[in-house]
């Protein structure tokens, strides 16, 4: 690999020197430039690895070099200088194309991060420049089962990477095209969807297809962590801080330090957690309880929620700054039931999968199962159809699954007005299964979704809960 080259484009000679030098002992070759238009001439007469601009220059916007370069040098990654606590000109730096941000009074480390992850995007493009768009091209049903972690070489990684994303719909298409964009990025992503539709496999497919990809993926389920325990979870605890901190523990935060930390079902984080994450997330560091120092973090933020986190923050139960500033970029998933044409690809990926995890042969469907299986709503979504599926093999008697085998006769409800089926007219263990997912889902509601109060109002373990809601797909 060439020597990288970086653009630096800054009005203040203190700053502009400090940055050639960090930069400098960093192997980087490095031109200054102290407005737009000495920018603009350099851009125009040389190459770059990446760029680095103030927001606020004497002959005008930084933003207006970000678009430029965004538009005429689609390659280059470029990353923004806000001023101190600038929350909002580090949002609309994103959006406007920008692959990440820092903060003045510069911190080194941090600089020095966003500079390593610039050069790996520009070398990762470099590498996959020969290959034709993936996104654009067929892409295969199923990577190898029995080898789930495979390592191509070259211009099979992209394609194998997104091949785990089963489907060919325009719908599923066009996700891929958007996490490919969304890759080359470092803005916070908020990935959006019904439960059930592949949220999290998205948010791994953003990371494993990026510059961190050889770091950690750290997902957590905001949901799943008591309350009391959720900043130690997050940050991190010294030894003696508090009764039961028998030994020092590192948080979320530094378990994901150089990767991507997903925080799904982010909805049910807490007020008070809502406050020190913005600022985590701002700052760029974390403090561990019991520690005397902040230390600094290098970490992408995606998130994902079912709920409606506009209407929460309209209704004050989730903090609006929080929300802007994970929300730079929507990633919406598509339900199973916009992208019926996929069905027959999922289940045929999905009977091989459990056929390898059972250590069986695949089973395979009579028609009337594939009718049925086309023709259910799917209000949980493509977990549901796993579900389903399972639940087909263990029931079928030989190789080939029926729709009796489905049992989806007292499942086809309304979207809106479920309705009990009639004890008389479903077996027993039908009737209780419906039940108890009755149960589970008013227990939720009841308790505003923390699923912590609603195992205590059911009298039963966080685990036990938490296993019947993985049972019956609900989330």
């Amino acid at each position: 690999m060439t020597e990288p080259r970086a653009l630096v484009v800054d009005d203040e000679p203190d700053l502009r020197e400090l940055l050639e030098l960090t930069l400098s002992r960093m192997g980087v070759d490095v031109e200054t430039a102290e407005d737009l238009a000495e920018a603009r001439r350099k851009l125009a007469a040389e190459s770059f690895h990446f760029c680095l601009t103030d927001m606020r220059l004497p002959d005008g916007n930084g933003l207006s070099l970000i678009k430029e370069i965004s538009r005429d040098y689609p390659d280059m990654p470029v990353a923004m200088i806000t001023a101190y606590g600038k929350v909002e000109d580090a949002v609309t730096a994103l959006k406007y194309g920008a692959f990440d941000f820092v903060s003045k009074p510069v911190d080194l480390e941090a600089l020095r991060n966003l500079v390593r992850t610039a050069i790996k995007m520009r070398h990762d493009d470099a590498e996959k420049k020969p290959q034709a768009d993936a996104a654009d091209a067929p892409v295969p049903v199923a990577a190898s089962i029995r080898n789930p972690n495979p390592s191509p070489a070259g211009d099979d990684i992209q394609s194998s990477i997104l091949s785990r994303m089963i489907g060919r719909s325009e719908p599923i298409q066009q996700v891929r095209r958007t996490i490919i964009k969304l890759a080359r990025s470092q803005a916070p992503v908020m990935v959006s969807g019904d439960s059930g539709t592949g949220k999290e496999l998205a948010a791994r497919l953003i990371h494993d297809l990026g510059p961190r990809s050889e770091s950690a993926f750290v997902p957590v389920n905001c949901g799943a962590i008591p309350s009391e325990l959720m900043e130690s979870e997050f940050f991190g605890h010294r030894k003696g801080s508090f009764t039961g901190a028998d030994s020092d523990k590192e948080g979320l935060f530094q378990n994901a330090n150089g990767g991507t930390l997903f925080l799904d079902e982010v909805a049910d984080l807490p007020l008070n957690m809502q406050v020190k994450l913005l600022r985590v997330i701002q700052e760029k560091r974390v403090r561990a309880i019991g520690a005397k120092n902040e230390l600094p973090i290098d970490v992408r933020i995606l998130s994902a929620s079912h709920k409606p986190l506009k209407a929460m923050v309209e209704a004050g139960t989730f903090r609006s700054d929080l929300y802007f500033r994970l929300n730079v970029i929507e990633l919406n998933i598509p339900g199973l039931a916009q992208r019926r044409t996929d069905i027959p690809l999922l289940v045929k990926h999905f009977l091989l999968v459990i056929a390898d995890q059972w250590g069986e042969k695949p089973r395979q469907l009579d028609d009337s199962a594939k009718k049925t299986l086309l023709a259910h709503p799917y209000t949980g979504n493509v977990r549901e159809l796993f579900n389903i599926l399972q639940r087909a093999v263990t029931l079928c008697d030989g190789e080939l699954i029926t729709a009796d085998d489905l049992q989806l006769e007292q499942t086809r409800l309304d979207d809106h007005n479920a309705v009990e089926p009639d004890p008389g007219e479903a077996n027993l263990d039908d009737y209780m299964e419906t039940i108890e997912k009755r149960l589970l889902e008013n227990a939720l509601k009841d308790a505003k979704y923390n699923k912590t109060e609603a195992a205590r109002r059911l009298g039963i373990t966080f685990r036990s809960f938490r296993y019947k809601l993985d049972k019956y797909g609900i989330d």
